[in-house]
């Protein structure tokens, strides 16, 4: 396989200020004989220069159509926003967080415009996990209880409790549906600040390991809907952490569980951008990050690893530039055919939805790619 154009536009999502790849990444896909379109800015919002990007051998372009209309695949972090659809062009690679199964109109974009879409957060590996959703897993449930933390207090409309506590007063209660990475993380940071915590999940043996490795006020709980309701009702703050490779979420927090909830506790749901696991929950953003239903406030932003790109934006393209590096160097045919955790982030390619829980997602007709 030749050389490839790689572009990486300036992410024009709200308060979105991560971008795909570093100049330390420019300069290992330059060295490779690629050449790197980058978008003048695009790193500007994680604290990278332009100059920087220049001096690494990437090409700066002036205007985000040119970048698309240039390359040969597209990497950027979050998914196109209708005003990008008509810049992508048949055959093009995209390689981002696309969640389709939650964003039909996009899904149906790619298919006519036939693009072929490589979803960061279903590259899955032989054991199930998620290598490229891993990182901003983890900083997103870090964060989950950052913001909990802040919108309890009383300015913010919360109940005025300190998650901590003071010796006297006891700490707040923190609930944590879902074990995975976006829940281990959650429960560690709000274990490490001093609250009580409920860790909820129905898979047993991930709950015995994490009640081994986290320290703290810490009580495991097997999920079922009774005891979730139990669970909800008694908290300060509740973390939706659940998620189902490529599918849409499930609900497991129902409209009458948040109406039982005192007022001024805060709701995080983290899923949001898969759905979400939460009821009354949808995607809110950094410049409006809340609402408030049954006098619960509810953060729901489908990004919050945005809030932190210069951590974020390292973390990311530390796990996907070695994807991108394989991509380019063997093609997108070859790359698919001898990478199958590669090959589990095809969601949709020449018109067809590639990906099997995406396609149940949109009632679509699932056609697997026969790698050639």
């Amino acid at each position: 396989m030749g050389s490839m154009i790689i572009g990486v536009p300036k992410e024009i999502k709200d308060n979105e200020y991560r971008v795909a790849l570093t100049p330390g990444g420019v300069s290992l896909l330059v060295a490779d004989g690629h050449r790197v379109l980058v978008e003048a800015g695009a790193g500007a919002g994680s604290g990278l220069s332009d100059d920087e990007y220049r001096k690494a051998g990437a090409e700066l372009l002036s205007t985000h159509a040119e970048v698309y209309r240039r390359a040969d695949l597209i990497y950027k972090v979050k998914e196109p926003l209708p005003s990008e659809y008509d810049l992508l062009g048949e055959g093009q690679i995209l390689f981002a967080y696309l969640h389709l199964a939650a964003n039909p109109e996009l899904a149906r974009a790619l298919i006519r415009k036939g693009v072929t879409g490589l979803a960061f957060e279903t590259v899955e590996l032989p054991n199930g996990s998620l290598p490229l959703l891993a990182p901003m897993s983890e900083i997103a449930g870090r964060m989950s209880v950052q913001a909990a933390m802040h919108y309890l207090e009383r300015q913010q409309g919360g109940s005025g409790k300190l998650l901590a506590g003071v010796p006297g007063v006891p700490p707040a209660h923190v609930v944590v549906i879902g074990a995975g990475n976006v829940g281990a993380n959650a429960a560690r940071i709000a274990l490490g600040l001093g609250a009580r915590v409920t860790l909820m999940d129905r898979n047993v043996d991930r709950l015995r390991y994490l009640g081994e490795v986290l320290h703290g006020n810490l009580v495991t709980l097997f999920s079922t809907p009774h005891d979730v309701a139990e669970a909800v009702a008694l908290a300060d703050v509740v973390v939706g952490a659940v998620l189902v490779a490529g599918a849409r979420a499930p609900i497991v927090v129902t409209r009458p569980m948040i109406a039982s909830m005192h007022p001024g506790s805060v709701v995080v749901d983290v899923a949001v951008d898969q759905g979400g696991c939460i009821e009354t929950s949808h995607p809110t953003t950094h410049s409006q990050p809340t609402y408030v239903v049954d006098s619960i406030i509810h953060y729901c932003v489908a990004n919050i690893p945005g809030a932190v790109p210069r951590t974020s934006t390292f973390a990311l393209s530390n796990v996907t530039e070695p994807y991108v590096q394989r991509l380019a160097r063997l093609g997108l045919r070859e790359a698919l055919a001898q990478d199958p955790t590669m090959a589990k982030g095809l969601n949709v390619m020449a018109g067809r939805v590639t990906h099997p829980a995406v396609a149940a997602a949109l009632g679509m007709e699932y056609q697997p790619v026969r790698p050639s």
